[in-house]
């Protein structure tokens, strides 16, 4: 840690553009932010590819986590001013597991978050993360990452960092609908925060607020079919996936791809959970990862030896993106297999080669999860009653079951 003599004026200011004045509230916390780990975030897009269709939606992790944490300083203070006890020490902790709860996320969050590591989440990751800080920072981070880790004695602070109304999920909400321009996430926060209570342990929302998280649940519904799960998003990430499948497939087939030093180890191995837990190395490789490696590379591969790679990192350069279409039910393989000839026809792709330029899957968008960790709400008398059996809205229900699509997505063969 730094000398104690450096340790002044770190209470900062943070001008952000979603709520306005964000304080740093403990020096400690101040230290963890400026922590190399977390300043990766910076390079971290919070939306992946999402601004090939949202131009504006160009935010970082970094964002978000710093908006995480000025609303858990909030949710503190509220459930502080209804009775419950939280000390220095806790809110310090819960302050830190909001503000690493991403800090293992890779390159491109979501969309590469299986095929640069496999077997290992971002949540496991960041517990990888908290724990290495831990020797840096001491006792307050390894509080942070029981909390972190659903293991300290006060559940609901565990839920507020990470359940079905957590404050990850008010921000991002917030955010990305301010960033991206889609209107239809916003939500009140500030209604939502002013209603959490603390019941048993656990965090419930006052029946007042209904009707708020009525709202919360429907934009967050609105939110994936408009912005996450935005069908050219999909196809763009798809192509970006496979772009990364292809130029890991040459370096296994021994030929020659441009790559920074931190990519091209993840390139050359199938790093897996017990890598990282058998290699201290292999986290530190990780934390020199991010989104510019990729971009870099894929802007090199357009002149790849290898045509395939070369083909879609071209594509994904000058967002010439791919078709994709949306259905209810599945396609059927002789609609796949169609555009799988055209496009071995009008490119001279192998069998092999074929599955990198045309795919095929589900997308699931589940606005409200009864079965992980629902959110209970507080009635005047006293009860507790789960959200979908105290709401008057039948949406609530009718949220509360996954709605599946299925899409089918092929480059447009130009004649």
């Amino acid at each position: 840690m730094r000398p104690n003599q450096l340790r002044n004026n770190k209470k900062k200011i943070i001008n952000d553009p979603v709520y306005g004045f964000i304080s740093i509230p403990d020096e400690l916390i101040f230290d963890v932010l400026e922590h190399p780990y977390m300043q990766r975030l910076r390079r971290i897009m919070q939306l992946g590819l999402s601004h090939l269709v949202y131009p504006g939606a160009l935010h970082t992790r970094f964002h978000h986590v710093l908006g995480a944490m000025h609303l858990m300083s909030l949710a503190i203070s509220t459930i502080r001013r209804k009775g419950h006890e939280i000390t220095i020490d806790e809110e310090r902790a819960v302050l830190l597991a909001i503000l690493l709860h991403d800090i293992g996320h890779g390159p491109f969050s979501h969309a590469l978050e299986y095929d640069i590591v496999s077997d290992v989440s971002h949540e496991d990751i960041s517990g990888y993360f908290i724990e290495r800080l831990t020797d840096v920072f001491g006792d307050d981070l390894k509080r942070a990452h029981l909390i972190f880790k659903n293991e300290y004695s006060k559940p609901f602070l565990y839920q507020l960092v990470s359940s079905q109304l957590d404050m990850d999920r008010l921000d991002y909400l917030n955010r990305d609908s301010f960033y991206s321009g889609v209107s239809e996430g916003i939500i009140g926060s500030d209604r939502l925060i002013e209603m959490l209570n603390v019941h048993n342990g656990n965090l419930v929302l006052e029946e007042k607020a209904i009707y708020s998280v009525e709202k919360f649940i429907v934009a967050r519904r609105l939110m994936y079919w408009q912005v996450y799960l935005h069908k050219t998003v999909v196809s763009a990430e798809f192509m970006l996936i496979h772009a990364l499948r292809r130029a890991k497939w040459c370096v296994k087939n021994g030929k020659q791809v441009f790559s920074s030093p931190s990519l091209q180890y993840f390139l050359e191995h199938d790093v897996k959970k017990k890598d990282f837990l058998d290699d201290t190395s292999v986290l530190d490789k990780f934390a020199r990862l991010d989104d510019y490696d990729i971009m870099s590379a894929i802007k090199v591969w357009q002149d790849s030896e290898d045509k395939v790679l070369a083909y879609l990192s071209t594509a994904l350069v000058n967002r010439d993106l791919y078709k994709i279409e949306i259905a209810r039910t599945p396609f059927s393989q002789d609609r796949i297999q169609f555009e799988k000839e055209m496009v071995k026809s009008a490119l001279g792709v192998t069998d092999d080669e074929v599955d990198f330029f045309v795919y095929h899957d589900i997308l699931t968008n589940k606005a409200y999860n009864q079965d992980k960790q629902n959110i209970n709400v507080l009635m005047k008398n006293g009860t507790i009653v789960d959200l979908s059996m105290a709401s008057d809205n039948l949406n609530i229900s009718a949220l509360a079951q996954p709605v599946e699509k299925y899409f089918l997505c092929y480059p447009v063969m130009k004649h």
